[in-house]
């Protein structure tokens, strides 16, 4: 009995675990982290806001409060963290489909997010092409000692503009 409630009460979760929160990308490459990204609800739509990025080796080279690196795709050329890169994300009921840009390159894409178990799947897509990223949860571990993450009911989103 124990065992089923147990059970019961994971995959109410696993239903339920929605898409906020706060999201480590993964280079499909080397293996190692990105950046992390803070999805954020505002007003009943969903944004997603880089907070930190890391170095080719997965080491963090900066955060939202010591930012060095511009956006060149971005006008003004912002810093990549604290930039909302995510916007407009609407719940369809089985995904949240809204806008995902390419900070580098200035390019908007349709975006569609879900949660596929603990992970969240972000695909960026033009027309019938497109790609899905797996991004992981990230946990205390995946911040410097000390830092602090900003609260998400905090956050009012600001929507890019592309050159």
């Amino acid at each position: 009995m124990k065992s089923a409630l147990c059970l019961f009460l994971f995959a109410i979760n696993f239903l339920y675990a929605g898409i906020e929160g706060y999201w480590k990308s993964i280079n499909e490459t080397t293996g190692y982290p990105q950046c992390v990204i803070a999805v954020y609800e505002y007003e009943n739509v969903y944004y997603g806001r880089i907070i930190a990025t890391y170095d080719e080796n997965g080491k963090m080279k900066e955060d939202i409060y010591k930012a060095k690196e511009r956006a060149p795709g971005v006008v003004g050329h912002p810093f990549y963290c604290g930039l909302d890169i995510i916007w407009g994300l609407q719940n369809t009921g089985a995904s949240y489909k809204g806008k995902i840009l390419d900070p580098q390159k200035g390019n908007i894409y349709n975006a569609e997010l879900w949660n596929e178990g603990p992970n969240l799947v972000v695909r960026g897509k033009l027309l019938i092409f497109g790609r899905n990223q797996t991004w992981l949860p990230a946990t205390d571990a995946d911040f410097p000692k000390g830092f602090k993450k900003p609260a998400l009911k905090d956050l009012v989103p600001k929507i890019p503009e592309v050159n």
